[in-house]
């Protein structure tokens, strides 16, 4: 076996703060973003990090705040703008060559933009024209089915509010948001067994816990602020074990910034027991081998069971039929290995099970969820301390919007309560997600687009198709703070919307406002930015949809959306009518100073499902469905070993959080560039190939063997330990290889995690390590 490079430092640590110092440089904020690092996660006039939706500890520390959210801060925080001067130098097609690092880098949104097709330039408007533009073109549709309302998860419970009570007042349910590609199947699946699609654990379940299992979940790199928490638990105690495809570096050992002894002496912590190197998209496959010997040897908790389950015999009853040679061949680990971690299990008193979108994002995403929250449900592990199933999100307040209804499958009983409460009908068929939206945008059914935040074409997959098809459109709206490139496919009309940024003060007629989010643990905290906007133009997406709604619903005039945007407490009156949990939402808010935690029934063992109980599911496809796809191909010889079928995998780099690229550097992955294809050094040499080669990947859509095959590359291949059957690729460089049809059934979630592809060398090596 070749030995692997890895990186040798610590998680976090010196490198971190060097590497945030020098972005805060990069961004030309070390001032500004610095005033900004100190409030983050701050519980008196601080604003909630947009980094991730990690929840904030009760000790709140002077400083919280990690690397990650250290360069979200500096993107937001540069006063660089991209303006009038920057667009008359620029014409759009131009533009559209840029790449994401670069327009990332290009400067803040500054004032109301369109698109003159003449000039192919974005030039200014009012806020008035634009407010008449939209008017206009919303009011002659045949139906406001023909509008897409897309909402990125930074947006703030406040404003998500009255954005979904405008898109109802107009009249769909056509609301898809970024949950919709990234932990839906947790949102769908946890909704069926438990009655709550939310994690049952709180941030103090974490110090009573036994057993950490974390599936599919970089933390080192994607949401750095739990990497203390996993530390502490293991001091404590627990034992964390790390079920991936591949051995993130950056989970073996934490250096903590905060601790003196870990920055001048050099220690740091460890929070990694083992690691499970899984086949891509095994994980349930691997569920299925420990939930049937826990079965088999009555290691379950019968009374458990017995009293808050239903589904029971027909889950026993599909374990049972499982060969353990179909489990090993769908999962990749041996047998004595799957005991063992079952054992592990079996002994645990507190267990949690924490999963990222390793586990979401797969066709068979929804059976991963499910099997988990089986696994935790055999155990009795819902509803004592310690234990419990933990989803971890990335956008800050991606829950919070889904809790405010951005859904475009809502429950009738919120839409029976928005109806009560402003006493209008709401409409009630089911809208478009993401993927539903984007087909029928590329099929020519919509006429209007717009976005509250977010990147849609490119953090979804078919990313080509989907920038095409909003040239064909009538309107395309973008609120934002930075310009992205679904934002350069105008249709006829097109629009950019400059907002303010989490960090920035928001003051109006009624004084300075906070607003509130929503963490992964249902805990309900309060934001507010400090700064000086960037620019005197600058509205709060509050005021902005506001202003929308007051010119195209002209004859709801008794719905006070101006005095809304001007006082977030009104608002927050409205939610605490509407919406359950937030009674007295105002008073509880300011009562303590981390908010309030939301009612969880199932931390009760209450379950508000059909049935009255937790549910068992059974899994919709076979476990060895990945096995079955690799050896589903044609036209492949399967005598050449060149021409083997992989699994690919899309993974995102330590300098990048979601579409938003801050640099080439993926400290922990040791490589400076993103166009790379990822492989282990022994399946490398197994080829006959080398580090550096430039290498197609290939990929035949799996619903239509006719359609032209997707190609990616060249890539750079580089060395990296993961799974041997697999490689990985730089989301979302990669989307186009991905297409709308493959998804998961129930939640729609398209498989970003997992696909079939051939690899071909295509020329010599590549010596260099810099950035293309």
């Amino acid at each position: 076996m070749r030995k692997i490079p890895v990186y040798s430092h610590p998680a976090a640590g010196w490198p971190a703060l060097i590497s945030s110092t020098r972005k805060m440089m990069d961004y030309q904020t070390f001032l500004r973003g610095s005033v900004s690092v100190l409030k983050s996660n701050q519980p008196q006039g601080g604003f909630d990090c947009p980094g991730c939706a990690w929840p904030d500890h009760k000790s709140h520390k002077r400083i919280d705040v990690c690397e990650n959210g250290i360069k979200v801060v500096a993107s937001e925080t540069m006063t660089k703008k991209a303006d009038a001067q920057f667009f008359a130098r620029h014409t759009v097609t131009e533009l559209q060559g840029w790449s994401g690092y670069e327009l990332e880098h290009s400067g803040r949104l500054s004032e109301p933009l369109y698109y003159d097709a003449v000039q192919d330039r974005y030039v200014p408007l009012s806020w008035e024209a634009a407010y008449q533009c939209i008017a206009e073109q919303l009011g002659q549709l045949d139906s406001p089915d023909e509008a897409l309302f897309y909402t990125s998860g930074r947006v703030t419970n406040e404003p998500a509010f009255m954005y979904q009570l405008f898109v109802r007042r107009f009249g769909t349910n056509n609301l898809p948001d970024c949950s919709n590609m990234c932990h839906e199947p947790t949102s769908v699946m946890l909704s069926k067994q438990l009655g709550i699609g939310k994690a049952t654990v709180m941030l103090e379940d974490f110090e009573q816990a036994k057993l950490i299992l974390m599936f599919g979940q970089n933390p080192a790199t994607n949401h750095p602020r739990m990497l203390e928490m996993l530390a502490h638990a293991h001091e404590q105690g627990c034992r964390i074990i790390s079920i991936n495809p591949m051995r993130e570096q950056g989970l073996s050992r934490f250096r903590n910034p905060q601790k003196p002894t870990h920055m001048a002496a050099g220690q740091s912590d460890t929070m990694i027991d083992e690691v499970v190197q899984i086949q891509i998209g095994g994980d349930a496959a691997l569920l299925t081998g420990i939930a049937k010997w826990l079965i088999k040897n009555n290691k379950i908790n019968t009374d458990f069971i017995t009293t808050h389950t239903s589904g029971f015999e027909p889950l026993k009853q599909w374990l049972t039929e499982q060969t353990w040679e179909d489990i090993t061949l769908g999962c990749g680990i041996s047998q004595s290995d799957i005991i063992s971690l079952a054992g592990l299990v079996a002994d645990s008193s507190a267990t949690i099970c924490t999963w990222g979108m390793g586990i979401t994002q797969h066709v068979q995403g929804d059976d991963n969820v499910a099997m988990i929250t089986n696994l935790l449900l055999l155990m009795g592990m819902i509803g004592i301390e310690g234990a419990g199933a933990s989803p971890v999100r990335g956008h800050s307040n991606v829950q919070g919007d889904r809790t405010m209804g951005i859904h475009e499958r809502p429950a009738q009983k919120l839409l029976d309560s928005l109806a009560r409460v402003f006493k209008r009908p709401m409409p009630q068929a089911a809208g478009f997600d993401v993927v539903t939206g984007a087909k029928a945008l590329v099929a020519g059914k919509l006429k209007v687009f717009m976005s509250m935040g977010g990147n849609y074409a490119v953090a979804a997959p078919d990313t080509s198709a989907i920038e095409q098809a909003l040239t064909t459109t009538q309107l395309n709206i973008f609120v934002g703070t930075k310009l992205n490139e679904t934002m350069l496919y105008p249709g006829a009309h097109n629009l950019i919307l400059p907002c303010l940024g989490r960090t920035e003060r928001i003051v109006t007629a009624k004084g300075e406002q906070f607003a509130t989010i929503e963490d992964s643990m249902c805990q309900i905290v309060p934001t507010q930015g400090t700064l000086t906007p960037v620019s005197d133009a600058l509205k709060s997406e509050a005021q902005i949809v506001a202003d929308i709604a007051t010119h195209v619903l002209k004859t709801d005039t008794d719905i006070p959306w101006q005095a809304m945007s001007a006082d977030f407490d009104l608002i927050r009156d409205y939610i605490a009518q509407a919406i359950n949990g937030f009674e007295d939402f105002n008073q509880r808010i300011r009562t303590n100073e981390r908010g309030f935690h939301l009612y969880h029934p199932t931390r009760h063992r209450v379950w508000n499902t059909d049935s009255g109980k937790a549910q068992f599911i059974v899994p919709q496809y076979p476990i060895t469905y990945v096995a079955a796809q690799m050896a589903d191909t044609h036209d492949i010889d399967h005598e050449d070993t060149t021409q083997k079928v992989w699994q690919l995998t899309s993974v995102r780099s330590h300098d990048q959080f979601n579409t938003m690229i801050f640099g080439f550097k993926d400290r922990y992955r040791q490589t400076n560039r993103r166009d790379v294809l990822f492989m282990h050094p022994d399946e490398i040499s197994r080829l006959g190939w080398q580090k550096g080669d430039r290498v197609m990947v290939t990929r035949q859509p799996a619903k239509d063997r006719s359609a032209e095959p997707r190609v990616l590359g060249p890539l750079v291949l580089t060395e990296m330990d993961i799974a041997s059957n697999a490689v990985a690729a730089y989301y979302p460089e990669c989307n186009d290889l991905f297409d709308l049809d493959t998804h998961a059934p129930d939640s729609h979630i398209p498989a970003y995690k997992s696909t079939t592809v051939i690899l071909e060398r295509v020329n010599t090596s590549v010596q260099t390590a810099e950035p293309v």
